[in-house]
């Protein structure tokens, strides 16, 4: 089977293991994943990207010239990739960047012109309603009305894009076609693993006996990180002693820090900012809980929708990859990634989530049976193997061969 996936996405070398795996799963299998040769991707990491090819046997990463070095609606590929189609003939094109992509409705026509016969297939996290204008939405019908599969992030997402019109003849009749719901990235077993980490608590003079409330992500208001810190408030006076800690950076560090020293626990709190993604495991290892405390909000606004929710939470796999049990909020997809390996709470209701807390805390068989399921069910379904088996399976059932 021959698979070309394009995205931005991959021009990080960590997020290919899913598609390395894919590529493993068969000496049948051939896997070439396309990437822009120049982007911008901003915020953090806001360096000019210059992709580099790779060969790795039935693996390989090919960069493309491209068009927007920076918006990834807006990315289109130059003539070298009618170059590699002609020479691949690819019986599956995956472009990963979203419904309205002008990169997939290119592939989606060169496909056509080529004379290919691949399977058209994207992939998008978008999880809220959305609303378009004209020429956008007639390109998303385009898109929609060629396309084979949808993977999507999340299950949100695959309904509102079942409700999405293609512009068919006869009314505009809606995606009725085949999805499956998976992350873009799957979780790396062999770096988030239980490991005990008792000298790197001694480091952050966490005690041998303290119960260790763990947050890893951004610290920005719509993570919920202003209910925990109610919630663990509510535990002030609890006698079995705890710390708080956090993860991550972001601008809501000072706000967290002066709320829990007006609550009286500002002592409590323990700041781990600007780690490497490798060193994330130790500090998640430390945990004697991950807490993900999501609020959906109205105070996000793009060119044609307003809101966010939670797409998926790749924090919680990576915890209950450690087998470490997880806490939840039911922000959207949250729950459906927790499934029972975990406790969830509605968001925003910081007595509930105190009571989450306080079960793991005073029921120690409780936690371990959580962390045992979540572990089992981040092995089967969240690794990037089991991902890569999940995507297999998907391009079985959508027809291809191979």
């Amino acid at each position: 089977m021959r698979v070309l996936v394009l995205s931005h996405t991959y021009i990080v070398d960590l997020n290919r293991e899913k598609l390395r795996a894919l590529a493993q799963l068969s000496p049948a299998m051939e896997v070439v994943v396309g990437v822009p040769r120049r982007w911008q991707p901003g915020g953090v990491q806001n360096r000019l990207v210059i992709s580099e090819a790779l060969q790795e046997g039935n693996f390989r990463v090919q960069p493309l010239s491209n068009l927007s070095q920076n918006n990834q609606g807006l990315l289109t590929f130059g003539p070298d990739l009618v170059q590699l189609l002609r020479q691949f003939r690819p019986q599956v094109i995956q472009v990963e960047q979203g419904a309205k992509a002008l990169a997939y409705a290119q592939t989606i026509t060169l496909n056509r012109l080529l004379g290919l016969g691949a399977k058209n297939v994207f992939f998008t996290w978008w999880n809220l309603p959305y609303r378009l204008k004209f020429p956008i939405s007639a390109l998303e019908a385009y898109n929609l009305r060629h396309t084979h599969g949808l993977v999507v992030g999340n299950q949100d997402g695959a309904d509102i894009l079942r409700d999405r019109p293609t512009g068919q003849a006869f009314g505009q009749r809606n995606y009725t076609g085949p999805y499956r719901v998976m992350p873009q990235l799957g979780v790396d077993e062999t770096l988030f693993r239980p490991q005990p980490q008792p000298e790197l608590a001694q480091t952050l003079a966490i005690p041998s006996d303290a119960f260790v409330v763990g947050y890893c992500g951004r610290f920005v208001a719509e993570k919920g990180l202003l209910t925990l810190c109610d919630a663990l408030a509510n535990l002030r006076d609890h006698p079995h002693p705890w710390v708080w800690l956090l993860v991550g950076r972001g601008e809501l560090r000072e706000a967290i820090q002066a709320k829990a020293d007006g609550c009286g626990i500002g002592d409590r709190l323990r700041w781990v900012t600007d780690i490497p993604h490798h060193q994330v495991p130790h500090y998640i290892n430390l945990m004697h809980t991950l807490v993900l405390p999501s609020e959906t909000t109205d105070k996000f606004q793009t060119l044609t929708a307003k809101g966010w929710k939670e797409q998926f939470g790749h924090v919680l796999i990576e915890a209950m990859a450690c087998a470490v049990p997880v806490i939840g909020s039911d922000s959207g997809e949250i729950p459906h990634v927790i499934d029972r390996a975990g406790l969830i709470f509605s968001e925003g209701n910081a007595s509930a989530l105190a009571e989450r807390l306080r079960l793991l805390i005073e029921h120690p068989e409780q936690r371990q049976a959580l962390g045992e399921a979540g572990y089992h069910r981040a092995m089967s379904r969240y690794t990037n193997r089991a991902l890569a088996k999940q995507l297999l399976e998907f391009y079985r059932e959508i027809g291809v061969e191979g």
